[in-house]
C-alpha cells in the first residue's frame, strides 16, 4: 500500500522518504522522540526483528498495542502512529529473552503492512512537526515548568536532576514529551500525546495532564505526612515510656499508678473497641496520667477505665446452624414443648440462610413455674453454641438496676445488664431475663421502662448505661425472658417480645420426663446405681397424680428424691434394699395420700354437672351442684367464685327462666324459689366464664328434674340467647376428663380447631361433641332430654 501524493502533502514529506522498517509492539510502554528507554522482550517475533534490525541500520519502529488482552496480534492491535528509535545495545539473558536500550528519535505514521511473519514490517512515513511562534511557545513552556518543579519536589520517585533536563530543554514538543514520560499514565493517554503533532497543543495537553497527577500527588502527600506524624508521635511515646521504665527499674521504684496506667493502655490495644469508645477511654486515660495518685478521683476513672476495656465490644462466639444437631441437644435435654423447639430451629435455619444478618428475635416464655423455662435457655445456647448468662429481676424496684448509676454517685457501677455482659465475655450470648413479670415500681424509678430500650432491635444497638455514657451494642444478643403471666408486663414491653406460652406438661409428659431425666438424675445424686433400684411407669403415674399437684415437676423430683434418700440410708445401714419402687410402697416412703384429683360422678343426678377447669397445675374436673328451695326467687352463689364466674351463673339463670316453656320447667315455681348454685372445693378461689354451660346444665336438669350423664364433661361460655362462645386451655381441660375417666366431651364448636394440640390416644378414649347453641348442650348431657334441641 502506497500514500497518494496529496496525503504525502499532509504529513509534508515526500514519496521519496517512505521507509520499510521493522516493527517492535509494546504492551505496556509509549516510546516519545528524544527520549532513551530499556525494554525486555520476550515475544519470538519481536525477537527476530531485533535479529533484522542488528544486522541492518539498527533501525526499528516502537509501536503500542490497542488490545493487550489478546496473545494473538493482527495489524489492527497496532496504534498507526509510533516513534522511530535506534538500537544502542542488545543483551541476550539465560531465559531466552533480551534486554534492549533504544534511543527515540522521530514520530512516524504507518502508512502498510508489509508482513507478520516471521516479524512484522511495515511502510512507514517520518511526521514533521508544526513550527509554533516563539513567544506563544515560551509563555507554554514556562507555565508547565513551574509546575514540573513542584510535581519533581514532591514526589518520591523521581530524581532532582529531571527537572534540570526539562529546563535545558529548548523545544515545546521536546519538553512536552520529556514531561509526559515522566508521568505514571496509561498506554492510551501516553498515545494521545504521541500523536498530536503541534507542539503548543501537546504542551498544554500534558499541562493539563501534569496539574491532576499533581493534585493526586498533593492529597497522597497529606495522607503520608499525617500518618507519619502519628506514627511519630506514637513511636516518641513508646520510646519515651520504655526510658521511663527502664530508669525506674534501675533505681528500683516503681509507680503503681503508672503500671495501672500501663496495664490499661496494653489492654486498650488488644480490644478491638468502637473509634467513639477508644476515644473516650484514651481522654479518660490521659486525665489518670496527669491527676496525682492521691485524688480521690483517681480510683473513679481507674474503676471506670477497668469497665471500659474488660467489657466484650467485638469478641464472639460462632454460632452452630447444623439444625439437626441442635434438635438433637434439645431432645435431648427435654421432653415435650414441641412449639418452642420448633421456633429455635426456625430460627437457626433462617439464620444459616441469611448468613447471619438475622436479627436476634426477643422471646418471652410464660408458664407456671416449674415447666423449665430456665433449663429451656441453657439448652437453646448449648444448641446454639453460645455463652449462656442470666439476671433475675425478681423484686427490682431501681431503674438503676438496668442502666447503672452516674458516675457522680459513690460507689457508682454499670447496670446489671453490662455487668452480665461482662461476664458473658461475648456480644452474643443467650441472655435470660428471669421473672420479668416481678419488676416493681416506686419512686426510684421504673425498671421495666428501662427494659424497652433493651428488648427493642431499633434500639438496642446503641444501648446507653448511666455509668459508661457510650453507646453499647447489644443487637447481637439473643433474649429470653421469663414470666409466669404477662398481666403486670407493661403492654410497651410486651409488645416487643414474641410470647411463647408454656401451659405446664400433660401426665404422659411427667412421665416420660421422670422415666429420662428425673429418676436417673436423683439415682445419681444419692449415690444409688441404676441397676439397684427401678421406678414402675405405674409407681411414677400414682406418684404423679396422688402426691403432686402441679404445672411442672419440681414436687416430683422431690418426691422421687425423698424415696431415693430413704433408700440411700437402707443401703449405708446395711440393709436389704427393694429392687423395684412399686406402687403399694410409695405409701411406705412418702406416707399417706396428699392430693385427690376429681373423678366422674358415680351416678347419673339431677342437678349436678361436671365442669372442667384450668389450673396453674394443668387442669381439674369440678362438679357443679345446683338445689332448689322454697324462698322469694333469689339466686345464691358459694364456692368463693369471682364477678365473672357470677355473671355467668345470672347468665344461666336468666336464660332458663326465659325458655321455661320449652325446657318443661314450672315457670311459676321460679318465682317462689330459691336457687343455690354451688361449686366444690370451696377454699380455692374459682373464676372466668367457661363454667356458663356446665352451671345452666345443672341448673335446668334441677328445675326439669332430669338426671345429667355422669361421663360427661363440659367447657363453654354462655350468652343469653343461649349461644356457647369459644373458652381457653381446652388441652389441659380435656387431660383432666380423660384422666377421671370422662367419656363425652362438650365444647364450644369454635374450639374444635384445638382438639388437635391434645395426645393422639387421648383423642382415641373420648367422645368430643363440639356445640354451638345451649339447646345441643342439653340434648348430650341431659337423660330423656326433649326440649328445644327436637324443635
Amino acid at each position: 500500500m502506497t500514500l497518494s501524493k496529496e496525503a504525502l502533502n499532509q504529513v509534508g514529506e515526500t514519496e521519496q522518504e517512505i521507509l520499510e522498517i521493522p516493527v517492535l509492539p509494546r504492551r505496556d510502554t509509549v516510546l516519545f522522540p528524544r527520549m532513551g528507554a530499556q525494554l525486555i522482550v520476550m515475544r519470538e517475533s519481536s525477537l527476530q526483528a531485533i535479529d533484522e534490525t542488528m544486522s541492518q541500520d539498527r533501525s526499528i519502529l516502537v509501536v503500542a498495542r490497542k488490545n493487550v488482552r489478546e496473545m494473538e496480534m493482527t495489524s489492527q492491535d497496532l496504534y498507526p502512529i509510533g516513534t522511530q528509535a535506534s538500537v544502542s545495545r542488545v543483551l541476550k539473558l539465560p531465559d531466552g529473552t533480551s534486554s534492549l536500550w533504544v534511543q527515540g528519535e522521530r514520530r512516524m505514521r504507518i502508512l502498510e503492512v508489509v508482513q507478520m511473519e516471521p516479524f512484522i514490517k511495515v511502510r512507514a512515513v517520518p511526521l514533521q512537526e508544526s513550527k509554533p511562534s516563539l513567544e506563544t511557545a515560551e509563555l507554554h513552556m514556562r507555565a508547565i515548568l513551574a509546575l514540573f518543579e513542584k510535581f519533581v519536589h514532591l514526589s518520591p520517585n523521581l530524581p532532582e536532576g529531571i527537572y534540570t533536563a526539562a529546563s535545558n530543554a529548548d523545544d515545546p514538543g521536546w519538553l512536552a514529551d520529556l514531561i509526559v514520560s515522566s508521568l505514571e499514565l496509561d498506554v492510551p493517554t501516553r498515545q494521545e500525546v504521541l500523536e498530536l503533532l503541534d507542539p503548543v497543543g501537546r504542551l498544554q495537553r500534558v499541562s493539563i495532564l501534569l496539574a491532576k497527577e499533581l493534585d493526586v500527588l498533593e492529597v497522597q502527600n497529606k495522607i503520608h505526612a499525617q500518618v507519619q506524624n502519628e506514627v511519630d508521635k506514637s513511636h516518641k511515646e513508646f520510646y519515651l515510656r520504655e526510658q521511663l521504665r527502664a530508669i525506674q527499674k534501675e533505681l528500683g521504684e516503681t509507680d503503681p499508678l503508672l503500671r495501672d496506667v500501663n496495664e490499661l493502655r496494653e489492654k486498650m490495644e488488644k480490644q478491638a473497641m468502637p473509634e467513639e469508645v477508644k476515644k473516650r477511654a484514651e481522654e479518660e486515660l490521659a486525665r489518670l496520667s496527669s491527676i496525682p495518685p492521691a485524688s480521690p478521683e483517681t480510683s473513679v476513672i481507674r474503676t471506670y477505665l477497668d469497665w471500659l476495656v474488660n467489657l466484650p465490644w467485638s469478641q464472639e462466639t460462632v454460632d452452630n446452624l447444623d439444625i439437626k444437631a441442635a434438635a438433637k441437644v434439645q431432645e435431648a435435654n427435654h421432653y415435650g414443648l414441641p412449639k418452642v423447639k420448633e421456633r429455635i430451629l426456625e430460627y437457626i435455619a433462617v439464620r444459616k440462610l441469611s448468613h447471619n444478618r438475622l436479627r436476634s428475635p426477643i422471646l418471652c416464655f410464660v408458664g407456671p413455674p416449674g415447666v423449665g423455662k430456665t433449663s429451656l435457655g441453657k439448652s437453646i445456647a448449648q444448641a446454639m453454641g453460645r455463652k449462656f448468662v442470666r439476671i433475675s429481676l425478681g423484686g427490682i424496684r431501681d431503674e438503676a438496676e438496668i442502666r447503672g448509676h452516674r458516675r457522680t454517685y459513690v460507689g457508682a457501677l454499670p447496670g446489671r445488664i453490662l455487668q452480665t455482659m461482662r461476664t458473658a465475655g461475648t456480644i452474643n450470648p443467650v441472655f435470660m431475663l428471669d421473672e420479668v413479670d416481678k419488676v416493681g415500681t416506686d419512686f426510684r424509678g421504673d425498671p421495666s421502662s428501662a427494659l424497652l430500650e433493651v428488648l427493642d432491635p431499633e434500639q438496642n444497638h446503641s444501648f446507653s448505661d448511666h455509668y459508661l455514657e457510650v453507646p453499647y451494642n447489644l443487637s447481637k444478643v439473643l433474649f429470653i425472658a421469663t414470666a409466669n403471666i404477662l398481666d403486670t408486663v407493661i403492654p410497651a414491653l410486651r409488645d416487643r417480645m414474641e410470647v411463647i406460652e408454656l401451659p405446664g406438661y400433660t401426665e404422659e409428659e411427667k412421665l416420660q420426663i421422670a422415666l429420662r431425666f428425673l429418676v436417673p438424675k436423683q439415682l445419681q445424686e444419692h449415690g444409688l446405681d441404676a441397676g439397684q433400684i427401678k421406678f414402675t411407669p405405674g409407681t411414677l403415674r400414682h406418684m404423679i397424680r396422688e402426691y403432686t399437684r402441679e404445672a411442672g415437676v419440681r414436687n416430683l423430683e422431690r418426691e422421687i428424691g425423698t424415696i431415693c434418700r430413704k433408700v440411700a440410708k437402707l443401703a449405708a445401714e446395711g440393709e436389704a434394699i427393694p429392687r423395684y419402687i412399686n406402687t403399694s410402697s410409695v405409701e411406705k416412703y412418702l406416707g399417706p395420700e396428699k392430693y385427690f384429683w376429681g373423678s366422674a360422678e358415680e351416678r347419673d343426678e339431677v342437678g349436678v354437672a361436671t365442669g372442667v377447669a384450668r389450673t396453674e397445675m394443668g387442669g381439674d374436673v369440678m362438679g357443679v351442684e345446683v338445689t332448689i328451695m322454697e324462698g322469694k326467687g333469689k339466686l345464691i352463689l358459694t364456692g368463693q367464685l369471682g364477678d365473672v364466674m357470677k355473671e355467668s351463673a345470672q347468665a344461666a339463670l336468666s336464660y332458663a327462666r326465659s325458655h321455661a316453656h320449652s325446657l318443661h320447667i314450672n315457670g311459676d315455681s321460679l318465682e317462689k324459689s330459691d336457687v343455690h348454685i354451688h361449686v366444690p372445693a370451696g377454699a380455692v378461689p374459682k373464676d372466668g366464664p367457661s363454667a356458663g354451660i356446665t352451671m345452666a346444665t345443672a341448673l335446668i336438669s334441677a328445675l326439669s328434674h332430669q338426671p345429667v350423664r355422669r361421663d360427661v364433661a363440659m367447657t363453654g361460655e354462655i350468652t343469653l340467647r343461649g349461644r356457647v362462645l369459644p373458652v381457653g386451655g381446652v388441652k389441659e381441660k380435656v387431660l383432666a376428663a380423660h384422666r377421671a375417666g370422662i367419656k363425652t366431651f362438650i365444647l364450644p364448636k369454635k374450639n374444635e380447631k384445638d382438639i388437635l394440640d391434645v395426645p393422639a390416644k387421648v383423642r382415641k378414649d373420648i367422645r368430643f361433641v363440639p356445640v354451638d347453641v345451649m339447646e345441643k348442650v342439653l340434648a348430650v348431657g341431659l337423660i330423656n332430654h326433649s326440649g328445644l334441641a327436637k324443635s
